[in-house]
């Protein structure tokens, strides 16, 4: 039983409601901010706005697979398969299902009633939403970022009260995928893992109740969400569909018998119940359609099972969108993606996002990676195959959804489908050929899945309704040509002669306008398009035209350059007539095609593997495509970071040469690097090159390095941006000082820190004092952690701590014999020890118009706070001995755990490492002389 906090109810608007079968029958009243698409465009994009919440795939614009940015809303019917226009009465189950409406609202329940929210206050920026209705409370929206990825994911977000604050439950679904994702999990005060999963989904639309935004009294959770999503709209539903009894009800009914141990997992977890049956009722309400009864996968995924990268790491070290133009691919994404499906590209997607944790996972996918490598004719093999599939994942989608209603462009859909079912299903033996002779496990894993007899089974009964040569096709008119054709001859009589009667209504438009031509001695052709059907098409020179117009029988002129499009009375007759016949033959097939569909529902649950499969065999072929263009290097994993000639993957990808390799070496007895160097050495671009290497190892691709070495990292921060936010009203250095609490607050032991330049926002002694009481923070925890810094005084924390380590950017002084001044040459190449660089930012001065005098004082203040600073910092001989033992303990454990090394390999290293033991042990004892001098 759900806490009794969720199932406080404020009571929906009354309503009288005719029965359920009519309800069914009759179209929502209200378009929820989707523009209508004249019914004489069955495009592609009309299709997916349809009630039946189809795809793309749908359509004369067959080319196109994508969903719109917005979800397909309720739509009014447009009309039956011949023509006659239904009601568009309200639907009843809409004044029963409403978002948001307040119950202790006074407002006659006719009218729309407008939530003002906190989003909204004092912002004249956001105040601004879409249409209003009784149903909807409110939806937010903001154009304030341009994301590739289109989003096509709604998410419902429950959180307990009381005694449970804190306890989240997620569900989401992808409007592309018939999968939904189920989690529940403790969050701290921050809600960083609610933030972090959102973030990751990038959600289209999120569902909160609406008792977590009264106004003036908001949840901190809907605050945080509301402010860190300006761009995703939101909605708010009664609590009372927050019911965890029905969110069971719906997993036991709509969960394919593959995934039904699911019910295990979930039996127990209230919120995460009442979460998906707030979700299944709202997208049963939007699409206007419901999910055939076992069909839909559904997961249960805690947050254990992949590493943690917060939404501003991520931009950060743009992983999916480039921060300076958001149209180019100089990513992660864009370095790695070479995917030829839709289903591909979303899988290495969220794999960036989400890497990895467990080795053994990994190790498989970088044994497949390697095997593609050196087996060309499987690559190129598997490469073939998989650029012909379709949206696997988004064909089983609309596959498996019952519309409510019977419309023309439902009837479309279904056929166009079935069509691209058959594609689909017709290339598994040639993906079974290719991977015939592999060799590891996971590909000989997903060979045998391939296997399942139920492919054969449903394709042979496709085959006994629909044309052998029935196939995807490019071109609207090639696509509709194909739907019209596509059930055999001489299974429906009045079909067949449909068929004719279409075939007569062509011919007559070729035949007329040919006629036309003769007429007027002009070079005409037909044309189509799925805006305007049938229409003229001429490319002439103006003067060739009598009188230099067209004739007066042709109307709808519109020239581009030297070609004219145009048409006729006659011909828009014709189109018309031609459109009542299509409609005659989409209403016949789809009969026959719903038929073939209930028979072989029993069998679809096949796809999920295909579709697994499909997007899974893209990914790795993407990552060994990407190892072809460059020399990456198999990665392992240990207790270490260690990276010999390591590079900036998305660096190299902009660049003209190659660039320059840095060696990179993090223990647990030697975690903390501290990184210095003048500006423009390098500093950053190092720092982001190790986390994307450490990203590209944990998702199973090879890494741009001559040898790698990685420790899993359960959480990857970054502390990098230094702008002004400007929507937050935040400072430089209030941003910084929001960024490194939520790093303090969230990090552990498995984590990968990196911090640049922190503090600088702020006064210098200020900034070294925060600098200093961070890095002693982290310096508790075993997080490997890289600090660039500015501040040099902090290099100094290396005399009372072992485990820190100096490094820093080598820079060469040039003379310029033309200015007879002194030049700094950039080597871009990291070092040990403290950067000799001295007061590079008063060289930086100097070099400006700064007059001579100011640059003079300058310097000598610097000497004079730095002479004070080292005499509080010196290191005692205790210190050193202890840092001498400390390093040969460390070094042993580490070779204890990893070394492969033969016996007289590994004799000859502890030989040295004695020797090292034994010089640093002698130089903390002539620290000790010199002390007592």
């Amino acid at each position: 039983m759900l806490r009794p906090e969720v199932l406080s109810v404020s009571p929906s608007v009354p309503a009288a409601s005719p029965s359920l079968g009519e309800a069914r029958s009759q179209g929502p009243r209200y378009n929820f901010g989707l523009q209508e698409t004249p019914p004489s465009r069955p495009s592609a994009q009309a299709s997916a706005s349809t009630p039946s919440g189809t795809s793309g795939a749908a359509g004369d614009r067959s080319s196109s697979t994508s969903l719109p940015r917005h979800p397909p809303r309720a739509r009014p019917a447009q009309g039956s398969y011949f023509g006659n226009k239904r009601s568009n009465a309200e639907n009843p189950f809409a004044s029963d299902f409403t978002f948001g409406t307040s119950s202790a609202s006074a407002q006659d329940s006719n009218y729309p009633q407008i939530l003002k929210t906190p989003l909204s206050a004092g912002n004249p920026q956001r105040s601004g939403y879409k249409s209003w209705t009784p149903q909807m409370g409110y939806s937010a929206t903001s154009s304030s970022a341009v994301s590739t990825h289109s989003p096509s994911v709604i998410v419902a977000v429950v959180e307990g009260r009381g005694l449970a604050r804190g306890e989240i439950g997620m569900a989401s679904i992808d409007l592309k995928s018939p999968q939904i994702i189920l989690s529940q999990f403790a969050d701290n005060t921050t809600y960083a893992k609610v933030i972090t999963k959102l973030s990751i989904l990038s959600p289209l639309e999120i569902i909160m109740s609406n008792t977590a935004c009264v106004v003036g009294n908001s949840t901190k959770l809907f605050t945080l969400i509301t402010e860190n999503f300006k761009n995703v709209n939101f909605t708010t539903i009664q609590r009372k569909y927050f019911n965890e009894t029905k969110g069971l009800e719906y997993i036991e009914q709509l969960c394919i018998t593959e995934f039904s141990t699911v019910l295990m997992e979930v039996q127990s977890k209230y919120y995460c119940l009442a979460a998906v049956a707030a979700l299944l009722k709202y997208v049963e309400f939007i699409q206007n359609s419901v999910y055939a009864p076992k069909s839909l996968k559904i997961c249960f995924q805690g947050s254990e099972q992949t590493a943690m990268i917060d939404s501003s790491s991520a931009q950060n070290l743009e992983l999916l969108i480039n921060n300076q133009d958001c149209r180019n691919n100089h990513t992660l994404f864009g370095v790695l993606n070479y995917t030829k499906t839709p289903g591909g590209s979303r899988r290495l997607r969220s794999n960036i996002l989400e890497p990895l944790v467990d080795i053994e996972t990994i190790n498989m996918r970088l044994d497949c990676v390697q095997e593609l490598l050196q087996d060309e004719e499987l690559f190129f093999g598997l490469q073939s195959v998989i650029s012909r599939f379709l949206d696997t994942e988004q064909l089983l989608s609309v596959l498996v959804q019952i519309p409510k209603q019977d419309t023309v462009n439902v009837a479309e859909s279904k056929i166009t489908n079935l069509i691209y079912l058959k594609h689909t299903l017709e290339l598994v033996d040639p993906l079974k050929i290719a991977l015939r002779n592999c060799s590891t496990p996971l590909l000989r894993a997903y060979c045998g899945s391939l296997e399942d007899k139920r492919f054969g089974i449903i394709l042979e009964k496709i085959k006994t309704i629909i044309n052998d040569d029935a196939r995807y096709m490019k071109g609207c008119l090639n696509m509709r040509t194909q739907k019209c054709y596509a059930v055999r001859s001489n299974i429906n009589e009045f079909l067949d002669i449909a068929r004719r009667t279409y075939t007569e209504i062509v011919d007559d438009i070729a035949g007329m306008i040919s006629q036309l031509a003769e007429k007027y001695s002009l070079p005409l052709r037909t044309s189509f398009s799925s805006a305007r059907g049938f229409f003229i098409q001429m490319t002439t020179d103006c003067t060739a035209l009598p009188n230099n117009q067209l004739p007066s029988e042709f109307i709808k002129i519109s020239k581009v350059k030297s070609s004219y499009t145009f048409t006729s009375a006659d011909l828009i007759k014709m189109n018309e007539r031609c459109q009542e016949s299509l409609r005659e033959i989409y209403h016949m097939t789809y009969m026959i095609v719903c038929k073939l569909l209930s028979e072989i529902y029993e069998h679809i649950h096949c796809l999920y593997k295909l579709s697994d499969t499909v997007s899974m065999l893209d990914m790795l072929q993407s990552f060994a495509h990407a190892c072809t263009l460059s020399d990456y290097v198999r990665p392992e994993f240990t207790d270490t970071l260690a990276i010999k000639q390591g590079w900036h993957p998305i660096l190299e990808k902009i660049s003209v040469e190659k660039p320059i390799a840095n060696n990179t070496y993090i223990t647990e007895g030697s975690n903390f690097l501290i990184i210095t160097g003048p500006n423009m050495s390098g500093k950053s671009t190092y720092l982001k090159q190790i986390a994307l290497c450490q990203i590209m190892a944990q998702i199973g691709s090879y890494v741009p390095a001559e040898y790698s070495s990685f420790r899993i990292a359960e959480q990857i921060f970054t502390r990098i941006s230094t702008d002004d936010d400007i929507e937050t009203n935040s400072s430089t250095f209030m941003k910084e000082m929001k960024e490194i609490a939520y790093i303090l607050h969230n990090a552990n032991n498995k984590s990968l820190i990196l911090i640049d330049e922190l503090g600088r926002g702020t006064n210098t002694e200020e900034g070294i004092g925060i600098c200093y009481a961070v890095c002693e923070y982290l310096l508790n925890l075993k997080a490997f952690t890289l600090f660039a810094t500015h501040f040099l005084e902090l290099c100094h924390i290396e005399v009372l701590y072992p485990n820190v380590e100096n490094m820093h950017f080598e820079v060469q002084h040039v003379k310029n014999t033309s200015r007879n001044k002194e030049a700094i040459l950039y080597t871009y190449k990291i070092c040990k020890g403290l950067t000799e660089e001295k007061n590079y930012g008063l060289k930086a001065a100097e070099v400006s118009s700064l007059p001579p005098s100011i640059v003079l004082d300058a310097k000598e203040i610097t000497t004079q706070i730095t002479r004070q600073i080292l005499q509080n910092q010196r290191s005692t001989p205790e210190m050193e001995r202890q840092r001498a033992v400390y390093h040969l303990a460390t070094r042993l454990v580490q070779t204890a755990r990893n070394s492969k090394l033969d016996p007289d390999s590994l004799r000859m290293y502890l030989s040295n490492l004695k020797k090292k033991y034994e010089t640093d042990f002698s130089r903390a004892e002539q620290v000790s002389g010199k002390t007592e001098e």
